[in-house]
């Protein structure tokens, strides 16, 4: 007997030898057991996936004695005839090459004959996409309605090219992609029965390229034994057949999650110095991120197409990025791919790819920054996060309780010593125009330190009475004074969450009722109302709230069109309104005089920064027929400037 390749040799002869399709094999076996056995059927999946197999262990079992059965003998004579195509009641119909109206009528004619061994005629047609339009139209009569002794058996690949008047006259099957996995171990049990000595590397790496057709993987082996004889290592798996191994994939996708694009770049000259496909790798590289995206929702079905070395890594690698980066990462490598596919130079278009995918993971998102602002403190840019913060939204002056947030931190210290501590923290506030407060000679605190050891026992209580303010939760009934909570209640969010403070600056506190804070925005403001109603941003203010007045409160935002919006002001330098020193109850009889100097020592530096008024223009300029036709055309008036 001539040699048979392992394709057909190893050809599952019962249901128990298919592999991957157990819900086909399930469907079928029962529909046997039950007798509830359609007229046609529809096989469709990828190649070598198990169609023809298939349909034909079906024709066995209901052409088998005594049947149809489910154990059928797959040594018997019949059954035999039925697998080498012999069997004169079983026709197997290429569609491709009998596509025509004619073949269908003949067909049509010879439906009406009894079957003479077997109890039912089956035709089996593969490829049935490849009929015409007129050979489908033909067909469906008898399709729809054939004796009761024939039964329809189609396959192909593309049902898309069907007619939908065919589909809808049998049962289809889908038949799916063999798991890597399946075809490694049934590879193995073949290479076993061969006498040869198969890695179970080897055997991955054949399954893999395989891209889920047992067929094909057969046919690899058959070469592999050819090439290599009695042992078959990866190496030689990748050698014949161009692969890339796992390992390799997986240190280029390590190098891009740790931004070492030296080290990747050299993975991409490696590869294309040992003549490998770079299409191909490329390919090999986006379905690992598929793979570390899968892993990350579902960490069983990740590891079922990977041999044990390469899940390890997987597991190792989802933990490096979030989905988004890896969302950005195969993005770019999947234009990459397009591009390489017409591209002469697919080493250059690669590494560009490469390097636009470490950069893409160093790249902060808007979620990123929603995130940070979220805590409240920037934390979670670990990549860029001097970039956020470096430059937080500058607070606007149009709110008036932001101002009295210096005199939360300097009121512990005057319990030690009041005056001494009090005078040195007075000046603080002040250190903004640093070019104009140098000639100010009021600034030495000398008059003041004179008198410092005399008034220590007077304004004690005061001190006191002072230091007990902000720790309100003592007497949370002091607090529910709205302009007094509203006070200290901005002032800890600015010391506490300073990214969200310049959302409470356009609020207004409009009324405190049965545990409910209701909070006011002008209609303008409808962007800081809404971020302060993210579900992080209320469980911060009310546990702020809860703080402060020892009851559990409830914000409620509300738009309010009779709220003026905040006029625009720049960044507050310090230079028109300091903030209130918290050293003024102490020493304010002292204050008042320097006040008053100081606001004259500014409103001389001011005129002397003014510019100078700008000369008139002569009265030429206004009877000027240009400026004359601008007014004309503009319908402008000419004011002169004071």
């Amino acid at each position: 007997m001539s040699y048979q390749v392992f394709a057909r040799k190893y050809r599952p002869k019962t249901f128990a030898d298919v592999l991957g399709q157990d819900h086909v094999v399930r469907t079928l076996r029962n529909a046997i057991a039950q007798q509830r056995l359609a007229h046609a059927y529809l096989f469709v999946g990828p190649r070598g996936t198990g169609k023809t197999s298939t349909a034909r262990i079906f024709a066995k079992a209901l052409c088998a004695k005594n049947g149809p059965s489910i154990d059928f003998d797959p040594e018997d004579e019949l059954s035999i005839e039925i697998a080498e195509g012999r069997c004169m009641d079983v026709l197997e119909i290429d569609g491709a090459s009998n596509n025509g109206v004619e073949q269908v009528r003949e067909l049509r004619d010879n439906v009406k004959y009894a079957p003479s061994r077997c109890r039912y005629k089956i035709y089996y047609i593969d490829e049935v996409h490849m009929l015409t339009t007129g050979a489908f139209n033909a067909l469906l009569k008898t399709l729809e309605e054939p004796p009761e002794h024939v039964k329809f058996i189609f396959a192909t690949t593309e049902p898309n090219k069907i007619l939908p008047t065919i589909i809808s006259r049998c049962q289809r099957f889908d038949l799916r992609r063999i798991p890597n996995a399946v075809i490694a171990k049934h590879l193995l049990h073949i290479a076993e029965l061969e006498g040869v000595n198969l890695d179970e590397k080897a055997a991955y790496a054949i399954g893999k390229g395989a891209e889920g057709g047992m067929r094909d993987a057969q046919s690899m082996l058959d070469q592999l034994v050819a090439f290599c004889g009695g042992h078959i290592t990866e190496q030689d798996v990748l050698d014949v057949f161009g692969f890339t191994s796992g390992e390799s994939v997986a240190s280029l996708a390590r190098h891009i999650l740790e931004s070492d694009t030296v080290g990747a770049l050299r993975a991409v000259y490696e590869q294309n110095e040992a003549g490998k496909e770079l299409g191909r790798f490329l390919g090999d590289l986006i379905q690992h991120f598929r793979t570390l995206l899968v892993q990350q929702a579902d960490p069983e079905a990740a590891a079922e197409d990977l041999s044990p070395e390469v899940a390890e890594e997987v597991v190792a690698q989802a933990q490096m990025a979030n989905t988004e980066q890896l969302l950005r990462v195969v993005d770019g490598l999947a234009d990459v791919d397009a591009r390489m596919r017409w591209a002469s130079n697919k080493r250059l278009h690669f590494e560009l790819g490469v390097i636009a995918s470490v950069q893409s993971l160093n790249e902060v998102s808007i979620s990123d920054v929603i995130d940070a602002l979220d805590s409240g403190s920037g934390e979670g840019l670990t990549r860029q996060a001097p970039r956020v913060q470096a430059a937080p939204p500058p607070l606007r002056r149009a709110a008036e309780p932001l101002k009295v947030a210096p005199a939360v931190k300097p009121q512990p210290v005057a319990r030690e010593e009041a005056p001494a501590p009090v005078v040195a923290k007075a000046p603080e506030p002040e250190p903004q125009p640093v070019a104009k407060a140098a000639p100010v000679v009021e600034r030495a605190p000398a008059p003041v330190v004179e008198k410092a050891p005399e008034p220590a026992p007077a304004p004690a209580p005061v001190a006191a009475a002072k230091v007990k303010e902000p720790s309100a939760v003592d007497e949370p009934g002091e607090l529910f004074s709205q302009d007094v909570f509203w006070t200290k209640f901005v002032t800890q969010v600015q010391a506490r969450r300073l990214l969200i403070a310049p959302w409470l600056q356009p609020a207004t506190l409009l009324d405190i009722s049965r545990n409910t804070i209701k909070v006011g925005f002008p209609p303008s403001e409808s962007y800081a109302r809404d971020s302060l109603m993210r579900p992080a941003q209320v469980n911060f203010l009310e546990g702020l709230a809860l703080e402060l007045t020892g009851k559990t409160m409830k914000f409620e935002f509300v738009l309010d069109s009779n709220l003026k919006a905040p006029a625009f002001a720049e960044v507050d330098l310090g230079l028109l309104n300091e903030p209130e020193s918290p050293a003024k109850p102490v020493a304010e009889a002292k204050a008042e005089p320097k006040a008053e100097v100081k606001a004259a020592h500014q409103e001389e530096l001011m005129k002397a920064d003014a510019p100078a008024a700008a000369p008139k223009p002569p009265e030429d300029f206004y009877n000027d027929p240009l400026i004359q036709q601008a007014m004309v055309k503009f319908k402008a008036k000419l004011v002169t400037a004071e």
